[in-house]
């Protein structure tokens, strides 16, 4: 069993307390992992250790704070191994995933080192002649980072990285389900020779982790989490007016037009919906079918969906592993319940395993509407819903109708329909004959309840920047 303690100021810390957050796998429910909770004094010490460092960390150059990211990278690759074990117990992934996303951690952290000679002000004329308006981007101070617990090593370095490369330190919260990785994560900074208190690492309670983010040391919170966790963060906002960057639910929508590789599209969403158990804010979570082939879709959807297994995925890779926990089920067996109380057609899945683990079957549905809850509330399991539509403008109209904007998804070969959609669905992100994968390069960002901000790409790192205007007669 892996134990664990907090990483604060460049070491693994003596706990204060003997509270502690227990680990389970959630394919076999057998505990795997112990982790010290941080007591709120140990918390407010990480937060000043980020403090205390963060001003030498600003002072240094940016190509010099990218040399320590190219040698986190290293580290990341390094321990890929040892961080994948660790990953793979505390979320059910296989190993060969868990240590892929270590790996894919540490292409973002050299993807951002790259920004050390990018990071770019601007000079605006003013209206005098003898005068000049410079503007400079500089960073915030100490950010905290709240990471979710379905891709916790890659969500981890999405945050971090960046921010480090601005000139911030951080304070990092792991989900309490997944935090093992993340410790395996401070040994890399510690084999990077990052300087202390730059990277600070704590497993916490919600009690603690609101005085991390309401401490008046922070100037940022990252979240990536749902949408009733980024009304909390905002709450905590207000104490410092720091500022939030809230990457939060999800609902994408697919439309499947007449013209669209049918075979292709199956394939592609039913990929989507069972990777890591359809825990993923981009997975595709609606379907709209135009009626011409609703039918020749819905039976494909149905062949492909029957062909997939769950079950432990470190004995079998091919199979579907785990929810996060028991409550995540029940939760998501309640949805589809009530979807077929409100008429909609099971037409694979949709019964409650037994035995040990926190599985659930793919499961297709039919017959669904608009206004059920199963299309409006993000389901975050193996659950897809189906709908038909008449013409491109009702499946903009319905994809539209949603709280939601982060991803979406449209199969057609028709360049004109796929610039009509392009122009007018309501979301942060467009993908066209495929699902979403997040490139790292693009930008992440959602629209409507999805998010404030976002990450990735050049608008994702200067989220971790403020600025500064500088006017400067001569």
């Amino acid at each position: 069993m892996q134990t664990e303690q907090n990483f604060v100021d460049g070491d693994f810390i003596k706990p204060a307390s003997s509270a502690s957050i227990a680990v389970y796998d959630p394919a076999s429910e057998t505990l795997v992992g112990q982790v010290s909770a941080a007591t709120q004094e140990e918390a407010c010490g990480a937060v000043s250790a980020a403090c205390a460092a963060q001003k030498k960390w600003a002072a240094l150059t940016s190509i010099q704070r990218g040399g320590y990211l190219r040698a986190l990278a290293d580290a990341l690759e390094s321990r890929a191994d040892a961080i994948g074990q660790a990953l793979a117990a505390e979320s059910g992934k296989s190993l060969a995933d868990a240590s892929n996303e270590a790996r894919y951690a540490a292409q973002i952290t050299r993807y951002h080192a790259e920004w050390a000679r990018r990071i770019e002000g601007e000079i605006i004329p003013s209206d005098s002649p003898d005068e000049k308006l410079f503007l400079h981007r500089e960073a915030i101070g100490v950010v905290a980072c709240l990471i979710p617990f379905n891709y916790p090593v890659y969500t981890l370095l999405r945050k971090v990285a960046p921010a480090l490369i601005a000139g911030n330190t951080v304070v990092v919260r792991p989900s309490n389900n997944t935090p093992l990785s993340a410790f395996e994560i401070a040994r890399a900074v510690q084999q990077a020779g990052l300087p202390p208190g730059v990277v600070n690492i704590l497993t916490m309670d919600h009690a603690t982790a609101a005085t991390v983010c309401t401490h008046p040391a922070v100037g940022m919170i990252t979240l990536t989490g749902s949408v009733n966790a980024g009304r909390i963060v905002l709450d905590y906002c207000k104490a410092n007016i720091a500022k939030p960057s809230l990457e939060l639910g999800g609902k994408t929508p697919a439309i499947i037009e007449p013209d669209a590789d049918l075979e292709q599209a199956a394939s592609a969403i039913i990929a989507s919906k069972t990777t890591h158990c359809g825990q993923l804010c981009t997975a595709v979570e609606r379907v709209y079918v135009h009626e011409s082939v609703h039918q020749r879709f819905l039976a494909l959807l149905k062949e492909k969906i029957a062909a997939v297994q769950f079950g432990d995925r470190r004995q079998d890779p091919s199979r579907m592993g785990p929810l996060v926990s028991a409550a995540s089920r029940v939760a998501i067996h309640g949805l589809v319940q009530r979807a077929l109380a409100q008429g909609a057609v099971l037409e694979a899945g949709g019964v409650m395993p037994e035995g040990s683990g926190h599985f659930y079957p793919p499961t297709l549905l039919s017959g669904c509407r608009q206004d059920m809850e199963i299309v409006q509330e993000e389901i975050f399991g193996p659950v897809l819903p189906v709908l038909k539509y008449r013409d491109i403008d009702e499946a903009l109209a319905l994809a539209n109708d949603h709280q939601f904007g982060l991803a979406s998804v449209l199969y057609t070969e028709n360049y004109r329909t796929a610039m009509k959609v392009a122009g007018a669905i309501q979301a942060g992100e467009l993908y066209v004959n495929r699902t979403p994968a997040d490139p790292y390069q693009g930008y992440h960002a959602g629209w409507k309840r999805s998010g404030l901000g976002g990450d990735d790409g050049k608008h994702g790192m200067l989220e971790f920047t403020q600025t500064r205007l500088v006017v400067m007669p001569f």
